[in-house]
């Protein structure tokens, strides 16, 4: 019986990391996104949109993190991740997740 929950406990451990990593996706492209709509268009925007999208992610997740900004009226966000197997930090699942987001731009 001892084997039997060990390997459901660690099938639901990977199942909080795979939840976890969608979560870490979606709130970076929300904060890049966010920053990115306040920056001018261009080159600033872009170095933006990837400092803030990093900003909160930890080293394991910020090792293979993709962040990439676009658009003009309407600024979208697209952060991808890889997701952990076991441990954060150590190796990944050959898919990655997505997070999108999308804003307007501000005005002056």
């Amino acid at each position: 019986m001892t084997p039997t929950i060990i390997v459901t406990l660690i099938a639901l451990w990977q199942v909080v990391l795979v939840g976890y990593t969608f979560t870490l996706a979606g709130n970076a492209a929300d904060e890049a996104v966010r920053e990115a709509t306040a920056a001018e268009p261009g080159g600033a925007r872009e170095a933006a949109c990837e400092a803030a999208g990093l900003k909160h992610l930890s080293e394991a997740w910020r090792a293979g993190a993709e962040v990439n900004c676009g658009g003009t009226g309407y600024v979208t966000a697209d952060v991808t991740l890889e997701v952990p197997i076991l441990f954060p930090g150590t190796l990944s699942f050959p898919f990655p997740v997505h997070g999108h987001a999308g804003a307007v731009e501000e005005a002056d």
